[in-house]
């Protein structure tokens, strides 16, 4: 068995109401000054909790304008206003990108490097400032891996920072938080989680200490994604997603994602598509295109989704394309690229720029040349 590193917070809470529990922690650390990054639909359902430290004497600066793709400006940015504010800890309440962009933040605030200086693995030099994670989304599982995303304009590419500085001290998984997402962020963040769980499960660099994460991973989104989609107020889907995502965000840092996420990424990079939805879209398309290297994962990942084995591997894996292309579209994903207003004079362009992406097609069961990344693409025409 190969050695492998598992990258976690030091505490990692989850349960519905658990937002309290990020307040009584908190005010056990001795921290005086939290700059707390959220958005706009999350303030409601935060403001009494942070009203609350603020009486515990707490003093708080919210920044909530964070966008659905953030740049490297938008970062540098919110850093400068962190730094102003003398932050000296750090919470992010919110979807992935806000959780990115509060790991970041902590990593860079007291420190001289650049982050434009840190994409790939490893560049961060130090650890930050203390660190909490909430997510109010069951997608991304942001909040317990090492990785951060941003859009570098330079180039128009969204781009990946991985290090082990980047680990929340904390992350506080409160299903509470997700019951308002609307029906489409839920099934685009949804099928984000699924994505991670079935690419760590299928990956090159798989590994039984994570698989175990991807299929219960698997198990819980399969099986409940449609139901909160249909009724964002069931509380036992909502949970079960929260759960999977996050067995989804364990997978990251030890074993992370593979060419559903490095073909996505042009989507977000130049069209600024989310990027739940990017790979919402592309999944069903790659797990085809992969089928054939990884029989027996694909078979298996299908038996997780709840799909009947066939009469052998093939005819299993087969139906597990099947069940996902299936729950997309009953979740409400769009088909074709088309529907995203992206031409098909653009796929050589995004080919050639997920190519450059060679962080993620490395773990790729199997190898995906330029030609390849056209093909998937124009099959979702």
């Amino acid at each position: 068995m190969k050695p492998i590193t598992l990258l976690q917070p030091q505490k990692i809470v989850f349960g519905t109401g658990c937002l309290q529990t990020f307040c009584d922690d908190y005010q056990k650390l001795g921290c005086k000054k939290l700059f707390v990054l959220t958005a706009p639909p999350i303030l409601p359902l935060i403001t009494p909790a942070l009203d609350s430290l603020k009486t515990a004497g707490i003093s708080i600066q919210v920044f909530d304008q964070i966008m659905a793709e953030p740049t490297l400006n938008d970062f540098n940015h919110i850093l400068d206003v962190a730094r102003t504010f003398g932050a000296d800890s750090i919470v992010g309440i919110g979807g992935g990108s806000v959780l990115d962009v509060a790991k970041l933040v902590a990593a860079f605030a007291n420190s001289e490097q650049q982050a434009a200086d840190c994409f790939g693995t490893g560049f961060i030099k130090q650890k930050g400032l203390w660190l909490a994670c909430l997510p109010t989304t069951a997608g991304t599982g942001s909040e317990v891996s090492p990785n951060a995303i941003l859009l570098d304009e330079r180039d128009h590419l969204k781009k990946g920072i991985v290090s082990p500085f980047l680990v929340a001290d904390a992350a506080y998984v409160d299903p509470k938080l997700t019951w308002t997402v609307p029906a489409k962020v839920t099934a685009d963040t949804g099928m984000d989680a699924l994505t991670h769980c079935i690419e760590a499960y299928t990956n090159k660099f798989a590994h039984p200490a994570v698989d175990i994460y991807a299929l219960q991973g698997i198990r819980l989104i399969a099986a409940n994604l449609e139901r909160a989609v249909k009724n964002g107020q069931d509380q036992e889907a909502r949970e079960a997603l929260a759960l999977g995502s996050l067995y989804g965000g364990l997978c990251l840092g030890p074993v992370n994602t593979a060419a559903v996420h490095a073909l996505s990424y042009p989507l977000g990079g130049e069209f600024h598509i989310p990027h739940g939805l990017s790979n919402a879209i592309l999944l069903p398309s790659v797990m085809k295109f992969n089928r054939p290297a990884a029989l027996r994962r694909y078979a298996e990942v299908a038996v997780a989704m709840g799909c009947q084995p066939g009469k052998d591997d093939n005819e299993t894996a087969q139906r597990g394309v099947e069940f996902i292309y299936d729950l997309s579209k009953k979740v409400g994903i769009p088909q074709k690229l088309t529907d995203l207003n992206i031409p098909q004079t653009a796929v050589d362009g995004m080919a050639k720029a997920a190519m450059e992406v060679q962080r993620l097609l490395k773990n790729n069961p199997r190898e995906v040349t330029e030609q390849d990344a056209r093909d998937i693409y124009n099959s979702l025409y």
